[in-house]
């Protein structure tokens, strides 16, 4: 279960990640990069990341860019967030498949 302040630190995470991931997908070019959701651990030094790409088909190569990108994105959050958090927790990035198998159940839904 978690904490007020977890949620508290995760949503400040989201919201400061995915102004950072604006600027991020501009350099990348024409690639949308939304920030769907933020796990931290219960004693705030790793956060789980989870990154919806459009278009699909770029995921790969960009969650390669990104993960070797993740100690300068760190940097940058560290930045926003120096007044908030005495610690910038340790950033991990996956993946989020929502869309995939909400479109999967759809298609099992239909036929």
């Amino acid at each position: 279960m978690q904490t007020t302040r977890q949620q508290k630190i995760e949503r400040l995470i989201q919201k400061d990640l995915s102004d950072l991931f604006l600027t991020y997908a501009r350099s990348l070019g024409g690639i949308l990069i939304s920030v769907s959701e933020v796990r931290i651990s219960p004693d705030l030094s790793i956060a789980h990341v989870y990154l919806s790409i459009f278009p699909s088909a770029k995921e790969t190569e960009t969650m390669q860019r990104i993960e070797e990108d993740t100690h300068k994105l760190r940097g940058e959050l560290g930045h926003l967030e120096r007044h908030q958090l005495r610690i910038i927790p340790e950033l991990h990035f996956h993946l989020d498949q929502t869309l995939d198998k909400m479109e999967h159940i759809d298609q099992l839904l239909r036929s």
